[in-house]
């Protein structure tokens, strides 16, 4: 949709409890199949499920690299202009759209209106959106249609129609909405696990209103966290298909396709200082968005899985420090209560190496190969313990089955935006300190606007005053305005860390 968000160098730890969910500053904004599918695809329900054949799947993508005619012939077909209009009260000041949404919804302002900010009336927006059953189920993002008043489709004949939204899930970014039609074109889903780096793509969608567009590019990049849905999501999941296919603002919601058409993707965010096109596009993977639009078109909400641990990436400091026998994985660092993967016999100090047999180096990679199950389906873990490769089947778990491990979060924690967890003393001795108090998470608030802080800092003194545990902190904190000053460590750095924040 829309504005500009820094976003924090990757943090080295991040815990994430209740499920696996979450350098130099960049600026991140919002755009407002082979011959025979996959198994992954062939399984879908019949709501999605577009099956190609031999007549169909297009030209032999190796043998004419450069020849984009057909895909882009097929997705131009099945790609629409999403305009929406945001209720009279919910005005530009006003709207709670996270700023990086708005360059890429519209314009510098958020819906490219040249009047004064504040004021009432009825803004409006565009983006794209990508039709996924010929019953006139659409595809988009979340923050294409969130806090709209009305939906408008256009459809690549000039065809228009007023849309309804049938569920979004924020933490993916993901929007399902229906228009009342027949007989339209589609795009199948492909298999964005297959997808290479280096492999060429197309982006299709309507930057700037200009209807029809398709641009050409690779793929950079997979598995790509920028931590950009936090603003609008409490558990994101990031895992984008970075390209480096020219997209703008307006593009929100629209295809990613590969040389036989098939959807790969859905073109969410840029990486942009301007709010243009910069050289890098991100898209959410199709993996994760159509399990999302599965789940609401068949329960109306997202049905998500949950592992239940507290994980941290693998750093060559940790590495050493734990004296592990792999470098890529992710370690457990902790259990939820009631944790699916602590019954399942996995341990603290245990590195998840792979996932259902798709290798795990970092937390956007765990993410998205969890995101696509639900509660009660089965998933093979390999860790490594202690040189050990081992596998074990772990049973998921509802978000409502899993308790989360953190102590449950005041109102000055809300307005901070930080989740934090008491320390073992495992842990302080790991760490090097007394006493600390970890964070675990940050989400929109005070933190995150005015600070660098990444999950895994560890508090130490508040105000100059020891911290020994989050029931300490949250004393400290309750009730206090104006500045605060937070110092601690980060693991495997003994320098200590100040942040100051106002209340």
């Amino acid at each position: 949709m829309f504005q500009t968000q820094k976003i924090k160098r990757i943090a080295s730890v991040a815990i994430l409890s209740a499920f696996l969910g979450g350098t130099s500053y960049a600026t991140y904004e919002h755009l407002s199949q082979p011959d025979t599918l996959s198994t992954w695809v062939q399984n879908a329900t019949p709501f999605v499920k577009a099956k190609l054949d031999d007549k169909t799947a297009g030209p032999n993508v190796a043998m004419i690299p450069a020849d984009f005619t057909f895909a882009s012939k097929k997705a131009t077909a099945a790609v629409v202009h999403i305009k929406s209009t945001l209720k009279a009260e919910r005005n530009v000041s006003q709207m709670e759209v996270p700023d990086e949404f708005k360059d890429l919804f519209g314009g510098r302002n958020p819906f490219g209106q040249q009047g004064p900010q504040g004021k009432p009336g009825k803004a409006q927006a565009s983006g794209s959106g990508v039709i996924i059953n010929s019953e006139g189920f659409i595809i988009t993002n979340n923050h294409v249609i969130q806090g709209a008043e009305s939906l408008q489709v256009t459809l690549a004949d000039k065809r228009t129609y007023t849309a309804r939204v049938v569920g979004s899930d924020p933490n993916t970014d993901i929007a399902l909405i229906k228009i009342d039609a027949k007989n339209l074109p589609v795009l199948a889903f492909g298999n964005s696990e297959d997808v290479q780096v280096g492999q060429w793509v197309l982006a299709v969608g309507n930057p700037y209103n200009l209807t029809s567009t398709v641009t050409a590019g690779i793929v950079s990049a997979k598995g790509r966290s920028i931590n950009i849905l936090g603003e609008n999501a409490k558990a994101p999941i990031e895992s984008f298909i970075q390209t480096d296919a020219a997209v703008n603002p307006g593009n929100s919601g629209g295809a990613l396709v590969d040389l036989n058409g098939n959807l790969i993707g859905i073109n969410t965010a840029i990486a942009s200082q301007t709010g243009s096109f910069a050289g890098y596009s991100f898209a959410v993977p199709s993996s994760i968005a159509h399990k999302v639009v599965e789940d609401i078109s068949k329960f109306g909400s997202v049905q998500r899985g949950y592992l239940g641990v507290g994980i941290s990436e693998l750093t060559a400091e940790k590495v050493k420090s734990f004296d592990l026998k792999v470098t890529d994985g992710v370690r457990i660092e902790n259990f939820a209560d009631e944790s699916a993967a602590k019954e399942a016999g996995l341990k603290v100090g245990d590195v998840i190496t792979k996932i259902d047999g798709h290798a795990i180096g970092d937390v956007a990679q765990l993410q998205e190969a969890i995101a696509q199950h639900k509660p009660s389906d089965k998933v093979a873990v390999n860790v490594n313990r202690d040189g050990v490769d081992k596998i074990m089947t772990v049973t998921l778990k509802s978000s409502a089955t899993i308790a989360s491990a953190e102590e449950p979060q005041s109102a000055v924690m809300e307005q901070l935006g930080i989740e934090l967890q008491d320390l073992t003393s495992q842990q302080k001795k790991e760490v090097g300190v007394a006493n600390g108090v970890g964070v675990s998470q940050i989400n929109a608030g005070k933190i995150r606007q005015s600070t660098d802080m990444e999950p895994g800092f560890i508090i130490t003194k508040i105000d100059k005053t020891p911290v020994g545990s989050v029931k300490e902190a949250q004393k400290i904190l309750q009730g206090k305005k104006g500045g605060v000053m937070i110092e601690g460590v980060y693991p495997g750095n003994e320098e200590t860390q100040y942040y100051a924040i106002g209340l």
